[in-house]
């Protein structure tokens, strides 16, 4: 390739002021950008009726990721969508509530939004402590113990119906995103089986991803390639890589591994999984990728809590190096006989 790409590398950290010692230590770790939540409107960031989604709560948050030395580049929180999802009255409200971030997002030139069309529930797993190396816990699913759980209350959700909602919703926003300039980046149903509990999942193979870009085609509209839920559908990840990245819509990463079926299976340590990570950074680098991706989901270790599984800070701080590393192998591959890529000061790894 010619020209300057960068991989930006990032990481999930709360705006929060008792997560400023994390932010202190991913950037410590070479880390340069933030992934963030929707900020409290509590405290000193409570005005009047502001919403989370409002404009002076996001500046408010944006100026704290400043002052710890990070960059906002990623939003990974909604404004409540139940209804939006099941399409029941009141889904225009929370619609509204959508188009009110993504507007704030643009005004602040915050880029993304990563977002999911899981109805009722979030990521699912059935053992958040399951052993791995050396006594390291990581979690778990177990498609035949979910089985066993009584059907939501809301009653089931097909995925026909799942589909028209969601189109129903990004015929909305997607004006809005054009409009702001910020990227929509669907997140895969995690795990990408349906239905669970009797609610469909649509966000669960390559063929749907593909459906959601054609469903609303537009610059904006393009995904969270989440390789963990995207090694369940398919076990070619770096075609999955140049098909979506060819298009130009894979605007956010979430990079972690998996071993098992997609009925079955647990997360592994970055470096002892069965995908060739260092394949897939150079696939990203091929394809011309150069936006914000984050670990996800490490290993609880020695030492550490695992009270937010997936999560745990010295977890974080070996996968930040372990990505750093073949990140750098990656450049300085792809640019044998020039001179080595080196990590810019906003934390991407560049080619130019």
């Amino acid at each position: 390739m010619t020209g300057r790409v960068g991989m930006k590398l990032a990481e999930m950290v709360p705006s929060a002021p008792e997560a400023a010692p994390l932010a202190r230590l991913v950037v410590q770790a070479g880390v340069g950008w933030a992934v963030g939540g929707l900020p409290q409107t509590v405290g000193a960031d409570r005005r009047g009726t502001d919403a989370p989604w409002d404009y002076l709560p996001l500046l408010s948050m944006k100026k704290r990721y400043e002052n710890a030395g990070l960059r906002l580049a990623v939003i990974e929180a909604r404004p409540p969508l139940a209804r939006a999802k099941r399409g029941l009255d009141g889904r225009d409200a929370e619609i509204d509530a959508v188009c009110t971030l993504l507007e704030n997002m643009g005004r602040l030139g915050i880029p993304v939004w990563c977002y999911e069309w899981m109805s009722d529930f979030n990521w699912l797993r059935t053992d958040t402590a399951v052993p791995s190396r050396g006594g390291s816990l990581v979690s778990g699913y177990d498609h035949a113990l979910m089985q066993q759980a009584p059907p939501v209350e809301a009653g089931p959700i097909s995925e026909d119906e799942l589909w028209e909602n969601l189109e129903y919703f990004l015929r909305r926003v997607v004006p809005v995103a054009e409009k702001a300039g910020v990227k929509l980046a669907m997140h895969p149903d995690d795990p990408p089986i349906s239905p669970v509990r009797g609610v469909g999942r649509i966000m669960r193979s390559v063929d749907n991803f593909q459906r959601l870009l054609d469903l609303v085609p537009s610059p904006v509209n393009g995904i969270t390639l989440c390789q963990g839920n995207f090694r369940l559908m398919t076990d070619d990840i770096p075609a999955a890589i140049r098909k979506f990245g060819e298009q130009g819509k894979i605007f956010f990463v979430h990079f972690r591994d998996v071993r098992g079926t997609v009925e079955n299976f647990v997360e592994t340590w970055h470096d002892d999984g069965p995908t060739d990570l260092y394949e897939c950074l150079r696939t990203y680098r091929e394809v011309g990728f150069d936006g914000p991706m984050r670990p996800d989901h490490v290993p609880t270790v020695e030492g550490d809590s695992n009270v937010n599984p997936g999560y745990s800070l010295y977890g974080r701080l070996f996968a930040l190096g372990y990505i750093r590393g073949l990140m750098e192998g990656v450049e300085r591959d792809g640019r044998a006989g020039t001179r080595p890529a080196q990590a810019d000061r906003d934390g991407a790894l560049s080619v130019g």
